[in-house]
């Protein structure tokens, strides 16, 4: 498993896990009276209620909606870079101090460009990752409002 997946796995775990902690700071009061045994039978109903018209299931396993943005392997850019440097000076130039001067700016600039383009890759990983949280909140946050709901329909007042 790739360290994308990793990371998409880990923050949708904790996701869920603060999740099942908002859903047990549910408080469900009974106003009609209604017994334990009809409570648990209305929660279940309602849970159920709830899964089907929000597409949401609290229970289940956290999944992605897309694919982990795909990320290229990182590259050598400051052995690149001092390669192309060394070449350069040995065909400009005409000593050994050109040619170790060259190779010293290109590897500079191959660390400058690495960087830049593990920047950018991380970038992609953490919006993809933002993206993913922002959608499996919001699926949450239909499915407790339906949950609520029903149990209100029933004669429950949630908080």
């Amino acid at each position: 498993m790739n360290r994308v997946c990793k990371s998409a796995v880990f923050t949708l775990l904790a996701l869920a896990v603060s999740g099942q902690a908002s859903s047990q700071d549910v408080f469900i009061y009974p106003q009609k009276g209604q017994s334990a045994e009809q409570q648990d039978k209305d929660k279940y109903e309602c849970y159920n209620w709830a899964k089907d018209n929000s597409g949401f299931d609290p229970m289940a396993a956290p999944t992605t909606g897309s694919a982990p943005p795909r990320t290229e392997e990182k590259s050598y850019g400051v052995l690149k870079g001092a390669a192309v440097g060394a070449v350069g000076g040995k065909v400009f130039g005409s000593s050994k101090k050109t040619t170790r001067t060259a190779a010293a700016a290109g590897g500079l600039l191959g660390g400058v460009r690495q960087h830049q383009h593990n920047s950018r890759e991380q970038q992609k990983v953490d919006d993809w990752e933002r993206r993913e949280a922002s959608r499996y909140a919001n699926n949450r946050s239909n499915y407790n409002r339906a949950y609520a709901a029903c149990l209100e329909g029933r004669g429950y007042t949630v908080k």
